[in-house]
């Protein structure tokens, strides 16, 4: 199969549309001896003259006319594939893959989603929300939502935002019970455990982990927080989870001196060095609103 050769046609098309060679070197950013060098050996390539050259003018030849409007033809097309794979980066389309840990999901994750879905009609999303790890690259997703610290993974992780725990309880609790001021007075209360049956703390730069216990343990962080809203006991959980209810004076904020410093909010994705544009786009979408949110 012939191999086509592009070199001297967009110099030879640039001459006969800008009428000259040295407005077509002005056009397209090269000196004047190139785009003659370059049209030169196109005609040597074809053993045809495709321009006449006075000392006033150039004019195109029969053959030449012939010649530049198929050239023409294969500049239009090629700017045109072109201008389609800039869209294509520029504009998510198909489908999207992805997982988040189901309350952080519903009420930060998904209304991100479905916003950018509305900006972007050509892109489908499905959104498989659950606190199990999954596998990544086994099971088709293009991106994760992870909270916490990471641990050692293949993934390329991007910090979207940063969350804060807070350990708190009801005004009713507090009153019945009194606010605990250090560490060692949470034995005495009744705490409301996670997932996990102790709380993390930092204290005089060390980080501890304390075992908590009470009359309640879930693994639930709504049920939780509806616990700590009766007053059954104190809970420790994220930011999304209990700041609007401290705002609103309904829990109390306790041990803020022995507070964790916060730790991230990340996205995962396989690692490759190319993401395709509804992954990137996503990616930036997701750091942005989340970096403002945060901030704010």
């Amino acid at each position: 199969m012939a191999v086509f050769q592009w070199e001297g046609v967009s110099e030879f098309v640039a001459v006969v549309e800008a009428g000259g060679f040295t407005a077509a070197a002005k056009r397209l950013g090269i000196s004047t001896a190139q785009v003659s060098r370059q049209v030169s050996a196109l005609e040597t390539r074809l053993s045809a003259k495709l321009l006449y050259r006075t000392t006033r003018r150039v004019s195109v030849t029969e053959l030449g006319n012939t010649y530049y409007q198929r050239c023409r033809q294969l500049l239009d097309g090629l700017e045109e594939a072109e201008r389609t794979i800039t869209n294509l980066q520029n504009t998510p389309t198909g489908r999207l893959k992805m997982t988040a840990p189901v309350t952080y999901g519903e009420r930060t994750i998904a209304p991100l989603v479905n916003r950018f879905l509305v900006r972007y009609p050509e892109l489908s999303v499905t959104l498989h929300l659950t606190n199990q790890k999954l596998d990544l690259v086994e099971e088709g997703y293009d991106l994760a939502i992870r909270l916490g610290k990471l641990g050692d993974s293949s993934m390329m992780a991007k910090r979207l935002a940063t969350r804060t725990q807070y350990v708190c309880a009801s005004p009713a609790y507090l009153q019945t019970y009194g606010e605990p001021h250090s560490l060692s007075e949470l034995d005495q209360h009744h705490c409301l455990p996670g997932t996990l049956d102790y709380w993390r703390f930092q204290e005089a730069g060390t980080v501890r982990n304390i075992k908590v216990k009470g009359r309640l343990a879930c693994n639930s962080g709504p049920a939780l927080v509806d616990a700590a809203l009766c007053g059954i006991g104190i809970v420790q959980l994220p930011d999304y989870y209990v700041l609007p209810y401290i705002e609103s004076g309904q829990l109390v904020s306790l041990l803020e001196h022995l507070r964790e410093p916060d730790d991230g909010i990340w996205a995962l994705y396989p690692h490759n060095r190319h993401l395709s544009p509804k992954v990137r786009m996503l990616l930036d979408y997701l750091s942005d609103e989340l970096f403002c949110g945060d901030r704010n």
